[in-house]
This record gives C-alpha cells, sequence and structure tokens, in this order.
C-alpha cells in the first residue's frame, strides 16, 4: 500500500473515530477509489483459525463469506460483480425474511412465524459460503469438532447439521456426528427447555423436536439436545442446541447458525451470568486481508464508546431495536420526521440492528430526501445507470480519490455516528461503478445493516439496555 493510500485510510478511520467520541462530524471525506477497487481484485481467500482468548474474553474470529470461497470458485473469487449480485440476491432474501417475523410483515400485522467468564472469537465475512454473512469456528461436542457457524444477531437459536443426514446441504467440514460425542444429550420431550421451544414436539415419543422455518424457504428440523461447546480455549457445557437431521436453504458452507438475538433460546441468552448479556463485534471491512472479532463477556464492554439506549419490541423479541431520529448528509441534518423512525406501542416500525443484512434499509418517506440530498453534494461525480437494488450510483473510473459528503446517524438522544466513506459508496464491480449503499424497505421498517457497521466495534450490554458504538475501528 502506498503512503498516499495508508494517510487516507488513517484520515477516514479518525474521521469515524471522531464522530463518535466527539458527536462532531466533518462535511467531507475521501474515498480512495484506487485502494477500494485493488481490494475487490486482489481477493485472497483464507482459512479461519482458531480461536485467540485474551485476559478472560471469549475472543473468536469472525470472517466474511468471501473469505472462504475455495480457490477452485475462481469464476466467483475473481469476479467482484459476480459476488456482488449474489449478495444481494440474499439481501433480498434476508430482507424478506426478517419482514415475515415481523408484526404485519414490517407494517400492521400478523405474528413472527420463527422462534424457536468473556470469551470470543474471529469474525470472517461468509459472503460466498452459500448463506450468512460472516462465519465464527467453534468446536461441538467432546471431543470438539471444529465448525464454521453463520452468526446472525437476529436469531434465537443454535443449531447445527447432524449424522445420520436425511437432507443435508453441502458444508466445509464433516457433518457433526453425535455418535461420537461424549457430551451428547437429547432434550426429553417434558423439559422446561423444550417448553421454550415453539413448534416444538416429541420425536419418537421421547426426545424434544425443533422446527424452524425461514422466510426465505430455509428451514432446520431435527432433535433438541444439550452439547459441550468450545470457544478457544473456553469450555461451555450443557448448551441447548439443534441437531438438524433434515435441513435446507442458504447456509451452504456452514455447519449451522449461531444465534445471538435477544431471546432466552440464543447462545447470548443461555450464557446469561456468564457473560452478563454483553458481546462486542467487529465486522471487518470488504478487501481487507484481515479478520474481525466476536467477543463475549464484560469484559468485552469498551471504555470510551458512544452508548445508545436498546429498546425492546414484546412482538419480536429476538430483535435489537435503537432510537433513531434523523440522518445526515455533508453535516447537515435531512428533513425526515423523527415518527418515521419510531417503534410504536404495538410494536410496529422502528430500527433494527443486523448483523444478517448487507444493506441498510429506510422507509421511503426518509430514504428519498436521504438519497436526493446525497445526490445534491455529490453534483460533481459523473453518474452511473442503477445497479441492483441500488438507484444510485457513480463511473469513479480513473479517479484516484474523490471527495464525498458525510453520512450520518442522529440517535435519540444526542449522539451522532458519522460513517467511514467506504461504508456507504462502495463497488458493484471491478470497473469502477461505485453505488449509494442504502436502499427503500417497501415497509415501516429500517434496518441498519452489516455494510454500514464493517470496521466499526459494537458492543451490546444486553444487563443494562445499552448498545455502543467505537471507540475502537478494524
Amino acid at each position: 500500500m502506498s503512503l498516499a493510500a495508508i494517510l487516507v485510510t488513517m484520515l477516514q478511520l479518525a474521521l469515524c473515530s471522531i464522530a463518535v467520541a466527539t458527536n462532531s462530524f466533518p462535511d467531507f471525506q475521501l474515498l480512495n477509489v484506487n485502494e477500494t477497487l485493488t481490494g475487490t481484485k486482489m481477493f485472497k481467500p483464507h482459512g479461519l483459525s482458531e480461536t485467540d482468548d485474551h485476559r478472560g474474553k471469549w475472543n473468536l474470529k469472525l470472517v466474511h463469506r468471501d473469505k472462504l470461497l475455495s480457490p477452485n470458485d475462481s469464476s466467483t473469487l475473481h469476479n467482484h460483480g459476480r459476488r456482488f449480485h449474489a449478495r444481494m440476491q440474499r439481501d433480498v432474501k434476508r430482507v424478506a425474511s426478517l419482514l415475515r417475523r415481523l408484526p404485519g410483515n414490517g407494517t400492521h400485522d400478523g405474528d413472527a412465524a420463527y422462534e424457536v467468564n468473556d470469551f470470543g472469537s474471529d469474525v470472517v465475512s461468509g459472503m460466498d459460503q452459500g448463506s450468512g454473512e460472516y462465519f465464527v469456528r467453534i468446536g461441538v461436542g467432546s471431543p470438539p469438532r471444529s465448525q464454521y457457524m453463520v452468526i446472525d444477531s437476529g436469531s434465537d437459536i443454535v443449531w447445527v447439521q447432524c449424522q445420520p443426514c436425511n437432507q443435508c446441504y453441502r458444508q466445509s467440514d464433516p457433518v457433526f456426528d453425535p455418535a461420537n460425542s461424549a457430551s451428547f444429550a437429547g432434550v426429553s420431550c417434558g423439559s422446561s427447555v423444550c417448553d421454550r421451544i415453539e413448534n416444538s414436539g416429541c420425536n419418537a415419543g421421547r426426545y424434544c423436536r425443533y422446527e424452524v422455518m425461514y422466510g426465505d424457504g430455509s428451514y432446520t428440523k431435527g432433535t433438541l439436545a444439550l452439547e459441550t461447546l468450545t470457544f478457544g480455549r473456553t469450555v461451555v457445557k450443557n448448551v441447548a442446541i439443534g441437531c438438524g437431521h433434515v435441513n435446507r436453504g442458504m447456509f451452504i458452507g456452514a455447519a449451522g447458525l449461531l444465534g445471538l438475538g435477544g431471546g432466552s433460546m440464543s447462545l447470548v441468552g443461555q450464557l446469561g451470568g456468564q457473560t452478563g448479556g454483553a458481546f462486542s463485534y467487529c465486522l471487518v471491512s470488504r478487501g481487507i486481508d484481515a479478520s474481525g472479532s466476536l467477543v463475549f463477556g464484560r469484559g468485552a464492554m469498551p471504555v470510551g464508546a458512544t452508548w445508545v439506549p436498546l429498546l425492546r419490541n414484546p412482538r419480536a423479541p429476538s430483535f435489537y431495536y435503537v432510537g433513531l431520529s434523523g440522518l445526515g448528509v455533508g453535516g447537515v441534518r435531512v428533513p425526515i420526521s423523527e415518527d418515521v423512525f419510531r417503534l410504536t406501542e404495538l410494536g410496529y416500525g422502528g430500527v433494527v440492528m443486523d448483523t444478517g443484512t448487507a444493506v441498510t434499509r429506510l422507509p421511503s418517506s426518509a430514504y428519498n430526501p436521504f438519497r436526493d440530498a446525497f445526490i445534491t453534494q455529490t453534483a460533481n461525480l459523473p453518474r452511473a445507470s442503477k445497479v441492483s437494488i441500488f438507484d444510485t450510483c457513480y463511473n469513479l473510473s480513473g479517479f484516484v480519490s474523490v471527495r464525498v459528503p458525510t453520512v450520518s446517524f442522529y440517535f435519540s438522544g444526542g449522539p451522532v455516528l458519522t460513517l467511514p466513506a467506504r461504508n456507504f459508496l462502495i463497488p458493484v464491480d471491478d470497473m469502477g461503478t461505485f453505488c449509494f449503499a442504502f436502499a427503500p424497505s417497501g415497509s415501516g421498517l429500517s434496518i441498519i445493516g452489516n455494510i454500514q457497521q464493517e470496521g466499526i466495534q459494537i458492543s451490546f450490554d444486553g444487563a443494562n439496555g445499552f448498545v455502543g458504538f467505537g471507540p475502537n475501528v478494524c
């Protein structure tokens, strides 16, 4: 990387950290076009190493699914446009799935159809593993069998594919065989754990059966069990997991799903007092040859973060809602009514933070003026045709860097989060086409997606009801 590129990157990270820490927000940033495009072309897949423990925290490596692409899949590996379009197709399905689980499909009707010491791990981006965007590697069973798991902040169950597998999708590791685990124990039908799973039943009149249907048509069905999970050197016993014998959908590559939602059956909910309901993650930016992190425990809560209250929606307890009051472009607040982002007493609307959604979605009444403000302040940049779900794109081929207005989230109570330029203007091909990385939601729900979260340390303090942004970057 050239000295100029390093300086631009340092400037972008400094702008983000300053905005989080002091609530100040400069009116422009520099987007390094060359560096961003080089990151898409010089893509290097790699495996995920074992977890690292730091000062008693359960610290896991976290990577985007693109990093797990097989070197043999050269048609996708070296084609950013193809990876991008596949990601957007998954993203549309993900958003549709979330909306089906919410009251009124995100508007005004119906019920959710889906339920069911500190430590951590590095987070891998899971973009081309089939489903889910970010992956961790943990041990399942005794002795532990290493498995890639999708992390999902909107899910309340932990499950893995199991032998005998009547119907399974392709995964990177051998399918877990409970017969080879000394710690595997089926949950009985009369257990209180079984009672906490919706759509549960009895398998052969003895063991608790679970079934989870996702809104995109994916599903997992099997038996509920208590099993030992290993996070680096940290061993956690008697975690309730689904042992899936019939599985289908967008989870190709991963062995299963690690639910981090707000419900009692998620990993966070089950750990309870062991971690104080606290976890933190840092999603590494696209094109950077590094891993992010997922850390559990109160020791993961940073000093100096900007804290925003979490809101609870009793009709969607899995989701992490935050109070958003407005949006800014170029240091100027866009005239949007706060009511657009409000979570009503009946559970409609609101703003959800989600690791599984890539692109931030906004109601049209917020997206349109927000987009228009950005277009007005980028009138000097050459436009390009719309691409996929994006209607605001630019032809930046031939540019080394460009000056772009800042984009900010105004949270209830005063905190302002100003995003790095690469979190809102992203490449969609290898030729220099960049798009404004927001989209209309088609409903009253807003979703803050993982592209906008990249490179920023995000911490959830469930016990005290707060989410923190910064102060660290990754």
